[in-house]
C-alpha cells in the first residue's frame, strides 16, 4: 500500500516554523516567501526520511503548520478567535519553550539552520538514538554529542586537567575512578560539552574551556530529561542530595 500520510513533524521543524510565526506576529503572509523558504527548509532537514510522499512539507501544508501556533496565541485569543484546532501536543510543548523566549527561540533557529545550510547532519543521519531529545531538537544535539565524542577533545581536556591537577575527578560530584578502581579507572572519564545548544552555529570552535569532566552517573544525569541541566544545576542537585 502506498504512503498517504507525511512523518510526523519533529521538534527541530516546530522550532523553524515558531519562529517564522513570531517573527510575523502570528500574521505570516500565506503566499509569502518566507514561508516558501521554511519549505524548502523543512525539505533539506527531512531529506533523508522514509515514508514522505509528493506534498512533504509543502507550502501550503507549512502555512497551516505555522498558524496551528494561533490557538495558544493570547493575543489572538483575547480578539475572541481562535486558531486552527488540529495539531498535537508537541506543538504546545515547543510554545511553552520558546514562546516567551523570542532571543533564544531566534538563536535557537539560526543555529538549526547554520548546521543544516553547512551540510553537518540531515534526519536520517540524526536518527541515531538518543538519550533524550534536548528541547532544541535533534539536530543540535547531535552536533552537541559528537564535539563530546571527539577523541582529540577529550584526550587533549583530560591531558590539560592531569597536568594541572594531577588527577580526573568528577567536576559535580568529585568522584576519582582512579581511586576507586585503582589501574584500571586510571584515566577514565567522561567529557560533557557545556555551550548551550541555541549557540552552536556551524563552524564555532570548541574550546577545552567549554568542557567539563563528569562521570558516567553524572553525565547521564546531565541527559536524563529534554531540559538538560547545567553544570552549576547539577552541582547544587548533588549538593542538596549530600547535605
Amino acid at each position: 500500500m502506498a504512503t498517504t500520510r507525511n512523518p510526523n513533524w519533529s521538534r527541530d521543524e516546530l522550532i523553524l516554523a515558531l519562529e517564522l510565526y513570531k517573527r510575523f506576529n502570528g500574521n505570516p503572509p500565506k503566499d509569502g516567501r518566507e514561508i516558501v523558504e521554511l519549505s524548502a527548509t523543512l525539505n533539506a532537514l527531512g531529506s533523508g526520511l522514509s515514508g514522505r510522499t509528493e506534498l512533504f512539507r509543502n507550502p501550503n501544508g507549512v502555512y497551516m503548520k505555522v498558524m496551528n501556533f494561533r490557538r495558544f496565541d493570547e493575543a489572538y485569543s483575547g480578539l475572541g478567535k481562535s486558531g486552527l484546532t488540529r495539531g498535537n501536543k508537541l506543538e504546545e510543548e515547543i510554545w511553552k519553550t520558546f514562546s516567551d523566549h523570542q532571543e533564544r527561540l531566534t538563536a535557537t533557529a539560526s543555529a538549526i539552520r547554520s548546521q543544516l545550510s553547512a551540510g553537518k547532519d540531515d534526519q536520517e543521519a540524526i536518527e541515531e538514538e538518543l538519550e533524550t531529545e534536548a528541547e532544541e531538537g535533534r539536530l543540535l544535539a547531535r552536533v552537541h554529542m559528537r564535539r563530546e565524542r571527539s577523541r582529540k577533545l577529550v584526550s587533549d581536556k583530560k591531558q590539560r586537567v592531569l597536568k594541572e591537577k594531577g588527577k580526573l575527578n568528577c567536576e559535580a560530584c568529585d568522584f576519582d575512578f582512579g581511586a576507586v578502581y585503582g589501574e584500571r579507572g586510571m584515566g577514565f572519564i567522561e567529557v560533557h560539552h557545556t555551550v548551550p545548544l541555541h549557540t552552536l552555529t556551524a563552524g564555532r570552535k570548541t574550546r577545552l574551556d567549554d568542557l567539563a569532566l563528569l562521570c558516567a552517573n553524572c553525565h547521564r544525569m546531565v541527559h536524563a530529561k529534554s531540559v538538560w541541566l547545567s553544570i552549576v544545576e547539577l552541582k547544587s542537585i548533588v549538593s542538596k542530595q549530600r547535605s
